[in-house]
């Protein structure tokens, strides 16, 4: 059964400051936008290449966070992972935008 899984800046904002191991921040915006700024730590895999490069860039027994342009760019790039067999996959509501608002560490030119 696929988890759909909804994300809130504050739990991954949790997980980061703990260290916790085992997963992986997938941003799935095209690489201008990500390199302008992104969530630390988040690796580029736009959202036209996900089909292609998610089962060698990704691993399955890993919870996968991921974020795009919008709650809906978000939801159908999770829709693709899950259609590809990542069980794990959690949609951060209100991508980099929340996670500025909350202090969440960012990287890129314009953080």
């Amino acid at each position: 059964m696929s988890n759909s899984l909804v994300a809130d800046v504050h739990d991954l904002k949790t997980r980061l400051q703990w260290g916790q191991p085992g997963f992986t921040i997938v941003d799935v915006r095209d690489r201008h936008t990500y390199n302008h700024g992104r969530i630390s730590g988040a690796i580029p895999i736009p959202l036209n290449d996900l089909v292609s490069k998610a089962k060698s860039a990704l691993h399955k027994e890993r919870h996968i966070y991921i974020y795009g342009d919008s709650d809906e760019h978000t939801t159908q790039a999770a829709q693709i992972l899950r259609g590809q067999g990542f069980a794990e996959v959690a949609e951060i509501k209100g991508g980099l935008a929340a996670w500025i608002s909350i202090g969440g560490a960012t990287e890129g030119v314009g953080a």
